[in-house]
C-alpha cells in the first residue's frame, strides 16, 4: 500500500468516526428533548418525592454492598456530608477577589512565556462557547492567545459569528479563529488549532469547560520557579449552569507513570512546552476518544520536568454527551485508551502486555507484564513461636502458589515453646523450607531480615510476616512482574484483616498522629473501589509494608538492607525511601492479595514500653527524613487530610 492509499484509508476512517460522533450527538439531543418533555409533565412533578425516596433506598443498597455493613454505610454517609461541606467551601473560595486579581496581573516573571490555548470547536452551544471564551479573557496572566478551529456544520453558523465577535473585541488580537472546510473530529480539529499557535507553551482546552482565572498565572509561576515543561492541575466536574454545583473534585497525585498507564488521571488541564512535540504529532486520529491519554503518555515521556499544581483550576462541565457525564457517551474511548497504553508500553520495550479493564471502570486498566525467565525468589519469614500462624502462612504458600521457583527461609529468633521446634522439623521435611537461627538477644526485625537475606540464594527477595495467608494463587507472579522492571524498587501487595477490611493498600508519608507514615484506605471493606478507583489498579507509592515486600536482591544490598536502628517500626518505610532516593519507583499492586493478621506475633505498639519505643523510632524517622516529610508525599494530594486514611479532604476554613 503506497502513501496515498494509506492516507485515503485513514481519511475515510476519520470521516466515518466523525459521522458516528455526529449521529450520537444528534441522538443525545433528541433524548434530552424527550427528557425535557417528561420533566415538564405534571404527573412527573407530582411523583418526585416518591422517586427521590426510591433512589435513596437504591443508593443505600449499593452502599451496603460496597461498604460491607450498616456501620460502613453510616461511615460513608458521614463522609459524604463532610465532603459536601468541604465542596461548598471550595465553591465560595474558588475565584479570587479583585485585590488578588490585581496582584496577579501586576506580577512580572523573569520569563513572560506565551501560552497558546487550543480549543477545537464543533457545534458548540452558544452559552458554553461564550463562557469558555470569557474565562480565558478573565485570566490574570495576560500573555496568551486563544486558537479556535471550527468544524461546525452550517446549522451552527452562530459558532463562527460568536468567535469572530470576541476576536474583534479583543484589542490585543489574542483570539485567532479559523473556519475549517470540514469537521475533522477532535484530533484533526485540535491539530488545526496547533497550526494557528505561536506560543512557547501549548494548552489543551475543551470547548464547553471553564478555567479558573488564576490558571495561567499558576502555570507561569511553576515554569519560572521549577522549569516545568509539562504541567497539569486538579479539576472538578460541575453541573452545567452553576459552576459551584461541583459533582466530583479530583485531587491528583504528582506525576506517577504506573498510575498514568493504568488510568488517565492527569486529564485536564495539560500545558506543555511546544518543543516536546518535535518529531511527533499532537493528537493521532487512530486514538480518537482517548487522544488525550495517548498524547499525555507520549509527551510526559519526553518531558524533563512534569509539575502538578495541586489546586482546583479546571472546571469540567457535565452535560448530556460530555465525557464528564460518563464513558457510556463515547464507548469507542475504551478501545482507544487500551491501544494508547499498549503503544506506550511498546515504546518502553514491553511487548505482549495484557491490558484489561478493571471493576472500577472500563478505562481503568490492569496491566500484566510478561515474566522474564523463571528467577528464584527467596521468601524470608521471621518466626518466634506462634507455630499455628507459621503453618497457616507456609501452608498457603505451598498449596496456592502457581509460581514454583522459590525457597522459604524461616528465621527463628527466640522461640521457647517445644511445639515450635516440632513445627520447624515438620516444615523442613516437606522441602522448600529452611530454618535459620538468628542469635541476637533483643528483637530487631531489621537485623533478623538482613540475616535471612544474607543466607538466601534467590535473585529476588520477598519479606513476609508469619501472620499472613496467601489468597491470590498467582501472587508471586503479580509482584515479580513489577520487581523485574529496571525502574522499580520495592513492590507491595494488598493485605486484608480476617474480616476482609483493608490493612494495607500502600503507605502515605506524614499520615497519622505521629506524622511519620500510615496505611491509606485503612479498614475499608474489600469491595470498596477506593478514591477515584485507586484500590483497583497498580500504582506508585512512596512506600509499601514490609509485611509482604518484594525487591531484587541486588537492590536490597545496594540500599543497605533494613536500617537496624529501626528495630521494630518504620524500617520498611525507611527502606522504601532509600530506594526512592536511589531513583527507583515503589509499586503497590491490588492483584496480589493476602490476609494479614497484624501484630499477632509481637502485639500492638500503642501502650507501655512498646509505645515509648515507637515514639523513639518515630522521632528518629522524622529527623532522618525531615526534608522529605516537609515536601509531602508526592502520591498523596496536599488537599487531603493527614488525620484520616480515607482520602478525606481538609476542611476549608
Amino acid at each position: 500500500m503506497d502513501y496515498r492509499e494509506a492516507y485515503e484509508k485513514e481519511h475515510k476512517k476519520t470521516a466515518r468516526l466523525a459521522e458516528r460522533v455526529a449521529v450520537l450527538e444528534a441522538r443525545s439531543r433528541d433524548l434530552e428533548e424527550s427528557l425535557d418533555r417528561i420533566r415538564n409533565n405534571p404527573l412527573w412533578k407530582v411523583t418526585a418525592p416518591a422517586r427521590r425516596g426510591a433512589h435513596f433506598a437504591a443508593r443505600q443498597a449499593r452502599r451496603l454492598k460496597n461498604c460491607g455493613s450498616l456501620k460502613g454505610v453510616a461511615a460513608k454517609l458521614r463522609y459524604k456530608k463532610r465532603e459536601k461541606q468541604v465542596m461548598a467551601g471550595y465553591g465560595t473560595l474558588s475565584f479570587p477577589d479583585e485585590e488578588r486579581r490585581r496582584k496577579e496581573r501586576e506580577t512580572r516573571f523573569p520569563r513572560e512565556v506565551k501560552f497558546s490555548i487550543l480549543v477545537p470547536l464543533y457545534n458548540t452551544p452558544e452559552n458554553f462557547l461564550r463562557e469558555m471564551i470569557e474565562c480565558v479573557l478573565a485570566q490574570t496572566y495576560e500573555n496568551w492567545e486563544l486558537c479556535l478551529a471550527d468544524g461546525s456544520d452550517g446549522e451552527h453558523d452562530y459558532v463562527g459569528r460568536t468567535a469572530r465577535e470576541y476576536a474583534g473585541r479583543d484589542e490585543r488580537g489574542r483570539i485567532v479563529y479559523r473556519k475549517l472546510p470540514r469537521n475533522e473530529g477532535i484530533s484533526g480539529n485540535t491539530n488545526q488549532c496547533l497550526q494557528l499557535a505561536t506560543g512557547e507553551y501549548i494548552g489543551l482546552f475543551d470547548h464547553d469547560d471553564i478555567l479558573h482565572p488564576s490558571t495561567l498565572y499558576e502555570y507561569a509561576k511553576v515554569i519560572n520557579e521549577q522549569g516545568a515543561d509539562y504541567i497539569y492541575c486538579d479539576e472538578t466536574t460541575f453541573r452545567s449552569g452553576d459552576i459551584n454545583r461541583m459533582l466530583t473534585m479530583h485531587f491528583k497525585p504528582d506525576y506517577a507513570v504506573d498510575n498514568l498507564r493504568a488510568n488517565n488521571y492527569i486529564c485536564h488541564f495539560s500545558v506543555f512546552h511546544r518543543d516536546l512535540l518535535e518529531g511527533t504529532e499532537l493528537f493521532r486520529p487512530q486514538f480518537d476518544g482517548s487522544q488525550d491519554h495517548d498524547m499525555i503518555l507520549r509527551l510526559t515521556d519526553k518531558a524533563q520536568k512534569v509539575v502538578h499544581v495541586p489546586k482546583l483550576l479546571y472546571y469540567w462541565r457535565s452535560h448530556p454527551g460530555s465525557t464528564a457525564s460518563g464513558i457510556g457517551a463515547k464507548p469507542y474511548a475504551v478501545e482507544a485508551a487500551r491501544g494508547a497504553v499498549a503503544d506506550h508500553l511498546r515504546r518502553h520495550g514491553f511487548e505482549d502486555c495484557q491490558i484489561t479493564s478493571t471493576r472500577a471502570f472500563e478505562t481503568i486498566f490492569k496491566i500484566s507484564y510478561p515474566i522474564q525467565g523463571e528467577p528464584k525468589i527467596s521468601i524470608i519469614i521471621p518466626s518466634r513461636d506462634h507455630a499455628g500462624d507459621l503453618r497457616r502462612c507456609i501452608g498457603s504458600i505451598l498449596e496456592k502458589s502457581t509460581y514454583d521457583n522459590y525457597e522459604i527461609l524461616v528465621v527463628e529468633n527466640g522461640s521457647t515453646l517445644p511445639e515450635t521446634r516440632d513445627c520447624y522439623r515438620e516444615l523442613e521435611s516437606a522441602g522448600k523450607v529452611r530454618v535459620l537461627t538468628w542469635q541476637g538477644r533483643e528483637f530487631n526485625y531489621s537485623a533478623i531480615n538482613n540475616f535471612g537475606v544474607g543466607e538466601s540464594t534467590g535473585e529476588y527477595v520477598l519479606l513476609l510476616n508469619n501472620d499472613t495467608q496467601v489468597i491470590t494463587p498467582n501472587w508471586l507472579e503479580e509482584m515479580l512482574m513489577y520487581a523485574q522492571r529496571p525502574d522499580v524498587g520495592a513492590v507491595g501487595a494488598k493485605l486484608y484483616y480476617g474480616d476482609k477490611t483493608i490493612q494495607h493498600a500502600g503507605v502515605v508519608l506524614g499520615l497519622g498522629a505521629h506524622r511519620t507514615a500510615g496505611h491509606c484506605h485503612y479498614r475499608m471493606p474489600v469491595q470498596n473501589l477506593g478514591y477515584m478507583g485507586r484500590l483497583c489498579y497498580a500504582q506508585n507509592m512512596s512506600a509499601v509494608t514490609g509485611a509482604c515486600l518484594m525487591v531484587k536482591r541486588s537492590l536490597y544490598d545496594l540500599a543497605g538492607g533494613l536500617d537496624e536502628g529501626f528495630a521494630v517500626s518504620l524500617n520498611d518505610v525507611d527502606f522504601c525511601l532509600k530506594l526512592r532516593q536511589l531513583g527507583y519507583l515503589n509499586v503497590w499492586t491490588p492483584f496480589a492479595e493476602l490476609y494479614h493478621y497484624e501484630s499477632v506475633s509481637r502485639g500492638a505498639d500503642d501502650a507501655g514500653e512498646k509505645a515509648e519505643r515507637y515514639n523513639r523510632e518515630a522521632e528518629a524517622f522524622r529527623k532522618k527524613w525531615r526534608e522529605v516529610l516537609e515536601k509531602g508525599d508526592p502520591y498523596y494530594n496536599p488537599n487531603f487530610s493527614l488525620d484520616r486514611s480515607d482520602f478525606s479532604l481538609k476542611m476549608v476554613l
